[in-house]
């Protein structure tokens, strides 16, 4: 029997309405303990004091002891805002820059909310949808030592790699799904997996996913859900795109903003004038010395044939874009984190939801198309109280257009026209590091019919039509 995914009726009489009734199992939950509510009160916004522990904010004993054991023991704004409004089941509208805490926001709930229940074959009763599949393996990290605490298990479902695993997980009665929206969208298509029993579902970097056009989708597998369930929405920005879906589908939510998406103070901008003859020397200087630096470019050929160019000028450098398949973009962020390469060249799929420690060095090669993305690249430095600095390479006829997106993100950079030996460029980059032996980067993968694409326009089009049906 095949089933329409069509948008479920409830979703927009719920939005309207009051809340529903909580459900049998989230009755049971509050009647048998596992959940510390704190007092629900009314939305709230801006920064909110932390307490002493995460147990005063209604946090159970376990997951408080999981969180220690990883070294943390206390909440981030964030995390103190909206941990007693999720813990107590309402439905909540995060906002909050990337970096800010915002995963263990909603994991922490994830792991306390779903504790003691049961889950059937195929039919998870946790779903978190994330853009990329990067973001998806860092969840997934998060994740697991929370749900282990409580007797929970977790998945990630995404593109670029074989679904065999991804499917087993399913059948294996898997608790907790992270998910990108086209592989996710394929399986159900497939029969391989229902949404009829999620109780917490959540958006993360809502923002990006409508950015990168998957909000028709994301429409479908939210109306998937159960009305009465309890949505969570994190995202940096809450712009229109991201409005739709809190109207549609988040009942009376708690609204918290906090760390709104500026640049930290202790970071410089740099704009660099160059001619388009010398860009790549230019970009090659500054990536040469010791620090670690996170290259930018616009689009994945550009990514390759950059690192390419680094790499023939003694440059210590991994490439991570949509043309590589996963096992080469894992094994290239896992060297870009261990230090083995010094510099990562990336698209826009590293500028949101990656955290890399020690990113002193943030090179815009190819100017951002618009403020958001400058902010999120730029965000990638000058975290956790560190200095950082931004450099962005332009050419004359690129000055109008920087300009304009500099202005909308707030920043006023330091100008210079320079030349690959600019001693400006040393001072930027720092002493030169030992020159690496040139080597040929690994080639993309090229896709077979086994795999399909996680993010970006293929994997709109793929699922944009999708029709589900239900499992047997």
């Amino acid at each position: 029997m095949t089933v329409t995914f069509n948008e479920n009726p409830h979703a927009r009489s719920r939005a309207k309405g009051g809340s529903p009734a909580p459900s049998a199992a989230r009755s049971s939950q509050a009647q048998h303990g596992r959940v510390q509510s704190a007092r629900p009160g009314r939305s709230r916004s801006g920064a909110t004091t932390a307490p002493v522990s995460f147990t005063g904010l209604g946090v159970p004993p376990l997951l408080a002891a999981a969180l220690a054991d990883t070294g943390i023991t206390r909440p981030f704004p964030i995390q103190a805002a909206t941990l007693p409004d999720a813990l107590a089941g309402r439905d909540v509208l995060g906002r909050g820059r990337t970096g800010s805490g915002k995963t263990l926001g909603f994991s922490i709930p994830l792991a306390a909310r779903l504790a003691g229940g049961h889950t059937s074959a195929g039919r998870p009763r946790g779903l978190v949808l994330v853009p990329t599949r990067e973001l998806a393996s860092q969840v997934q990290a998060v994740l697991v030592p929370l749900a282990a605490a409580m007797g929970l298990s977790v998945t990630t479902i995404y593109g670029g790699t074989r679904q065999n695993a991804q499917v087993a997980a399913l059948h294996n009665r898997v608790d907790i799904v992270v998910a990108c929206p086209g592989r996710l969208a394929d399986l159900i298509e497939q029969g391989h997996c229902h949404l009829g029993d999620v109780e917490v579902s959540v958006l993360d970097e809502a923002d990006h996913m409508a950015d990168l056009g998957f909000l028709p989708v994301v429409r479908r597998l939210m109306a998937a859900t159960p009305p009465q369930g309890q949505r969570m929405l994190f995202s940096a920005t809450l712009d229109n795109a991201v409005d739709v879906l809190v109207r549609q589908f988040l009942s009376d939510p708690a609204v918290h903003a906090v760390d709104a998406p500026a640049p930290p103070s202790a970071m410089v901008h740099h704009l660099l004038t160059v001619t388009p003859a010398e860009r790549t020397d230019v970009v090659a200087t500054l990536a040469s010395g010791g620090n670690r630096s996170l290259v930018f470019t616009r689009t994945k050929r550009g990514a390759h044939k950059l690192t390419r160019q680094l790499a023939r000028a003694g440059v210590s450098v991994a490439e991570l874009h949509g043309d590589l398949g996963q096992g080469a973009r894992e094994r290239n962020l896992a060297s870009f984190t261990a230090g083995t390469a010094r510099v990562l060249v990336a698209t826009d799929i590293a500028a949101r939801g990656i955290h890399v420690d020690g990113i002193a060095l943030v090179i815009h090669a190819d100017p951002p198309a618009e403020h958001k993305a400058y902010l999120h690249r730029s965000g990638r430095t000058a975290r956790a109280g560190a200095d950082g600095v931004v450099v962005t390479v332009q050419s004359q006829a690129q000055a109008g257009d920087v300009r304009a997106v500099m202005r909308r993100a707030g920043i006023n950079p330091l100008g210079a026209n320079v030349s690959p030996r600019s001693a400006l460029l040393r001072s930027i980059a720092g002493p030169p590091a030992a020159r690496a032996v040139p080597a040929q980067p690994r080639a993309a993968a090229a896709p077979t019919q086994t795999t399909s694409p996680a993010t970006g326009r293929g994997a709109v089009a793929m699922s944009a039509n999708y029709r589900g049906r239900r499992g047997h």
